[in-house]
């Protein structure tokens, strides 16, 4: 399969058993939680996700500069 990487791609049927290609959405059944664990979020390298926490914290806030620190008096 072009998606998945198993050898699940039915020639005939031109459908992967294991992820659903060429289908917009995943395959996925909560009647198999191991299988929902293999390939959920955090399996990859989440290029999107990792970053979502951290802003999440701040509001999301974007196109604003930190306020300039104070000068320590010496």
């Amino acid at each position: 399969c072009r998606r998945c990487g198993n050898v699940s791609f039915h020639l005939q049927k031109k459908t992967c058993s294991s992820c659903g290609y060429p289908e917009a959405k995943m395959r996925r059944f909560g009647w198999s939680n191991k299988a929902m664990r293999r390939r959920t979020d955090g399996t990859g390298r989440m290029r999107h996700m990792k970053t979502v926490a951290r802003r999440f914290k701040n509001g999301f806030r974007e196109g604003t500069a930190p306020a300039p620190k104070a000068q320590a008096a010496n």
